[in-house]
């Protein structure tokens, strides 16, 4: 029998509790840098090294840290369904946890790019990406992160992924982030949805849906087993 279609939407709150620090924290900084100093082209264009020092921290604190019960759970689940995983993060923890089937939104940490061809994209071993890194036609290499004011190109494959759900999954993210917090939309209109988070996101809640008030670890726990005794119902 075909395995039903599971896809996952994920975002920093899956990784917070691993020690990866979110997002943006209260004050409205991100590691004590505003937003339009390291995480836009036009940052990138204004002060290289800055952006640079950046990320190479954000990868090295990246390598420090262990997925979580919550990645594992998710992972788990592709025994029994077809997991698809949509996730804003830029962190590879979900493949470190047996993910297997991954779309990452907002681009890769562990990934650079030509500056002048997108299309050239690389590993970056260990966490340092450094001026005069350069790509085999001679361009610098950036990080592999969708910028603000960037094009997100991997929305189109998370739409048609997430039209083909059976079951769909909100976990770690307040679908504040567009155009990701949009992607439940595309579901079909009687596809189960689950959110879940601590607290509950200011979206008109249907009778599809279902809300989990839980940290990310212990509600996809609960969400997983939930799933897995369904199918022998």
């Amino acid at each position: 029998m075909e395995k039903k279609k599971v896809v996952v939407l994920s975002g920093a709150g899956v990784s917070a509790e691993s020690g990866v620090k979110t997002f943006r924290d209260a004050n409205g900084l991100w590691e004590n840098h505003r937003i339009e100093d390291v995480a836009t082209p036009e940052a990138w264009n204004r002060d290289m090294e800055l952006v640079l020092r950046f990320y190479n921290q954000r990868r090295k604190q990246a390598l420090e840290v262990e997925p979580n019960a919550a990645h594992y759970a998710i992972a788990a689940l592709e025994q029994f369904f077809d997991v698809h995983v949509v996730t804003q993060n830029v962190d590879n923890l979900h493949e470190r946890a047996g993910s297997t089937q991954v779309l990452h939104l907002h681009g890769e940490l562990f990934k650079a790019r030509s500056t002048k061809n997108p299309s050239l994209v690389y590993d970056i071993a260990g966490w340092e990406l450094k001026a005069g890194d350069l790509c085999e036609e001679g361009s610098q290499l950036r990080p592999g992160i969708v910028w603000f004011g960037e094009e997100v190109p991997n929305m189109s494959p998370a739409i048609e992924i997430a039209e083909q759900a059976d079951i769909f999954i909100v976990i770690g993210t307040s679908l504040v982030v567009y155009p990701a917090a949009g992607l439940f939309r595309y579901t079909r209109p009687q596809t189960p949805i689950y959110v879940i988070d601590v607290h509950r996101p200011e979206i008109t809640f249907k009778d599809n849906m279902s809300f989990i008030q839980e940290k990310a670890t212990v509600g996809m726990q609960q969400l997983k087993d939930m799933l897995i005794e369904g199918l022998s119902a």
